[in-house]
């Protein structure tokens, strides 16, 4: 399964700044959009609802990670807002992923499930950090992949990872185990703090089944051919 827009993370802190990104594209236009914490938190499960009612799809990036009834009670609520897809951290372990499946499903209540995306290694993460800092004796690559092998066993619809890693993971879990691939940046763009990154036409010969893109598309001087820029790499490519 290919995801075929590029997902645009809203990296806004307001709803206003959020608002006036959108007014810039056609309004015939449906955009895949991410919200994560930064917006969430400031504007609450209205921004959701707002953006659903004109007509974009929502990746809703909170990646929860907590104890299993915990994750089930939020991925409840959370199933009620409609939303395309959401994330929560596979080190929860499986019985978090578990709770995590039996909440969206019973919040969606019949309509289209979410579909529950498992945090593997951030893409800001890199050997030093999974070395010396988790104290995980493995490299980064099998770190993913284990993830990856456990998230699927449980019944998650895909994982997040870098595009370095996509490839790999198809081997592991299948082709329709989406692998959605952050950290992507147009040659010779800043990195920022991103350690595992890839432009969008390599992500999609690694196999990414989709790709989120926010600061090359949000701090551009032209946000709109900036994301049509993207889109052509990723479509072209395939």
């Amino acid at each position: 399964m290919q995801i075929k827009r590029p997902i645009i993370a809203l990296d806004f802190p307001s709803r206003n700044e959020t608002m006036q990104f959108l007014s810039e594209f056609p309004k015939d236009e449906s955009l895949f959009v991410k919200i994560g914490m930064e917006l969430y938190y400031s504007e609450g499960p209205d921004i959701v609802r707002e953006i659903k009612s004109l007509g974009h799809d929502v990746f809703l990036d909170l990646k929860c990670h907590d104890i299993p009834h915990t994750v089930e009670n939020a991925m409840r609520v959370l199933g009620k807002l409609g939303i395309d897809l959401t994330t929560l951290h596979a080190s929860g372990g499986s019985e978090m992923m578990t709770a995590a499946k039996s909440g969206i499903l019973d919040g969606s209540n019949g309509n289209s499930v979410t579909k529950l995306l498992a945090i593997t290694q951030l893409t800001s993460t890199n050997q030093r950090m999974v070395t010396e800092e988790q104290f995980v004796s493995t490299s980064l690559k099998e770190s993913v992949l284990n993830y990856a092998r456990l998230a699927k066993k449980v019944g998650m619809d895909g994982i997040v990872c870098s595009a370095q890693e996509a490839k790999s993971i198809v081997a592991e879990t299948g082709e329709s185990f989406l692998r959605v691939t952050p950290g992507i940046r147009l040659a010779g763009g800043a990195v920022g703090d991103q350690k595992r990154v890839m432009t969008p036409d390599e992500a999609a010969r690694n196999q990414s089944s989709a790709i989120v893109v926010g600061r090359t598309i949000t701090q551009a001087k032209d946000r709109v051919s900036a994301y049509q820029t993207v889109k052509k790499l990723w479509e072209d490519a395939k």
